[in-house]
């Protein structure tokens, strides 16, 4: 939720338009004071002012309360104190603060978890038609979380809030169409929602964008297209998306070939537990590609591909083994497992 307060709150700024016909010119310059404070980032003078406004009833001033206590805003973070204000807002029909209660009953943060009051707030909230309730809404259906698994009814919400752009909506739009989660699967529909959701930064968006391309599934295959938006995943530190990007920028397909580069983002999935990247890794020490030739280091890599790797990526791993180090002596493989180790404990960093 945290990552959507920003939004939620612009949104309740829309409802300043109308304070003063409902509450007069000073009680909307005071609310419309809580919000520049809040914008500022000036958590502190943001609960400050909205406290009092917040206790006389005030139910954009009880969301905003409930929102700086959820994400420790100037206060400290309390859920207990950020459920009670969503609470006195929600009641009133404030439709972000139903869902920030259902979002707290969701997670049980500072009440005992409950997803059947988290359904009823968040039911409330997307029938007034918030993005983010819709979202949630969708999520619960589709993991079967609080209500049985409907992936129609998933469908449903997420195109709800989808059309609001709702990002992780149409990422997951995207991702139904694009598996056959989706009664349609439309694989234009699907490149259509990747792309909505891969414009606005969504790091998953952009990775299955640039699968479609690479694959040519229903678009036409480029590959330049694919590295394109496989290079803004990686850049935010999508995982299997910096593994492809090694891999491409390895064999030269949709970007120039160049090892030092593809050493670079193997590296980085390598350091975050990724089997093949690992592998991969390994594989250009051995041929001294964008790196010194390092037997050592390659087997050390290859072993820990092997360790980490499930069973199908093991018997491949296996098998191309012997093919990657050829010339390593029984010392260099007994230093490797040494190194092996101590990369393991230190969980791939710095290795």
């Amino acid at each position: 939720m945290i990552k959507r307060l920003d939004k939620l709150l612009k949104q309740v700024l829309f409802v300043c338009v109308y304070l003063f016909a409902l509450t007069g010119q000073a009680m909307a310059d005071q609310i419309s004071d809580v919000f520049d404070a809040y914008n500022a980032k000036d958590y502190a003078k943001a609960e400050k002012l909205a406290k009092p406004l917040a206790q006389q009833g005030e139910q954009n001033s009880q969301f905003i309360l409930g929102a700086l206590y959820y994400m420790g805003g100037g206060v400290a973070q309390d859920y207990k104190e950020s459920e009670y204000w969503f609470q006195k807002a929600a009641a009133q029909g404030h439709p972000q603060a139903q869902e920030g209660l259902g979002d707290i009953y969701r997670k049980g943060h500072g009440v005992p978890k409950n997803l059947t009051e988290a359904l009823k707030w968040l039911r409330l909230a997307a029938a007034q038609g918030d993005a983010s309730a819709q979202s949630d809404l969708g999520q619960m259906y589709y993991a079967g979380e609080g209500v049985p698994q409907n992936y129609n009814e998933a469908e449903k919400w997420f195109r709800l809030a989808a059309k609001q752009g709702d990002v992780y909506s149409q990422a997951k739009l995207g991702y139904m169409q694009d598996t056959g989660q989706s009664v349609t699967h439309d694989y234009r529909e699907a490149e259509k929602m990747y792309r909505l959701a891969a414009e606005q930064g969504n790091a998953a968006a952009q990775y299955n964008l640039g699968l479609l391309y690479d694959i040519g599934q229903k678009v036409p295959q480029d590959y330049t297209e694919a590295v394109k938006w496989y290079r803004k995943a990686a850049a935010q530190g999508h995982t299997d998306a910096q593994a492809l990007l090694g891999y491409k920028y390895k064999i030269g397909q949709g970007a120039p070939q160049d090892y030092r580069a593809a050493m670079k983002w193997y590296r980085k999935a390598a350091e975050k537990g990724h089997p093949e990247a690992q592998f991969n890794l390994g594989a250009m020490y051995s041929e001294g590609e964008g790196v010194p030739r390092n037997y050592v280091q390659s087997e050390m890599w290859i072993s820990i591909a092997i360790a980490n790797a499930n069973q199908e990526e093991k018997e491949k791993f296996i098998k191309n083994r012997d093919s990657v180090v050829r010339f390593i002596t029984s010392d260099e493989i007994a230093e490797s497992q040494k190194l092996a180790e101590r990369c393991t404990a230190r969980k791939f960093k710095g290795c």
